[in-house]
């Protein structure tokens, strides 16, 4: 039986650039969106209703499927469509690892580099939930969850570090969300955010890359003992 297929939050296009940019931009950012490990299956994408969806012919559509393939993004099998790419457990897990590293440089970085402004940033992306209970919003808090991070990566001012992590942030999200209801993460999360900006705003760049640190690989810690479904 063929799998059944999965849309995509998807915009049709802008006609005035390349079709197959244009494509390419819009897929990789509806895939970047897409809730991989939310649900039990891999989601199969179908060339035809994204070509409709998109307002454009197949041929970009294939074309630009071609190059998120080759990144990495997309996995085609023969008789069955293509997919977007799970990451196995052990893969999500030095994903994490790798980003919670990157996030702790950017985190010692921008105490010493960023703007009063960029930091206040940060505080901003949490600060509905300061007095908030965290699951009585879950979708709400799960994007302030990921905007804080995201927030993190830009204080170091390193596009280097940006570049590594674009990559990676299509499954770290996705993890993030598909983990934060999950026991008492939601909650711990909140304290550890709080314990970051504080950190940051007190240009302790030595305390803000290891809790940082501390914060990803607890996430690391999370997936490997609790994420069975990844296997």
């Amino acid at each position: 039986m063929r799998p059944e297929v999965s849309k995509l939050d998807i915009k049709p296009l802008d006609t005035g650039a390349s079709f197959r940019t244009l494509a390419y931009t819009a897929l990789k950012q509806a895939i970047m969106g897409a809730d991989i490990y939310g649900q039990p299956e891999e989601i199969r994408l179908d060339e035809r209703q994204l070509s409709q969806a998109l307002g454009v012919s197949r041929t970009p559509v294939r074309e630009a499927m071609t190059l998120l393939e080759q990144e990495g993004f997309l996995r085609t099998e023969p008789r069955r469509g293509v997919f977007i790419v799970r990451k196995t457990r052990k893969q999500i897990v030095e994903m994490i690892e790798v980003w919670a590293a990157l996030e702790s440089l950017a985190a010692r970085l921008g105490c010493s580099r960023a703007s009063d402004e960029a930091i206040a940033e940060v505080r901003r992306t949490m600060a509905e939930f300061e007095h908030a209970d965290p699951h009585a919003h879950m979708d709400e808090y799960s994007d302030a969850n990921i905007a804080f991070h995201q927030a993190i990566l830009r204080l170091g001012g390193s596009e280097l570090i940006g570049q590594i992590t674009e990559n990676l942030f299509i499954h770290v999200r996705a993890i993030r969300r598909a983990t934060i209801a999950q026991g008492d993460r939601a909650e711990r999360s909140k304290h550890d955010h709080q314990r970051i900006i504080e950190a940051l705003e007190a240009r302790n760049g030595e305390l803000a890359g290891r809790l940082v640190l501390e914060h990803g690989l607890g996430l690391a810690a999370h997936v490997e003992r609790h994420c069975t479904f990844l296997d």
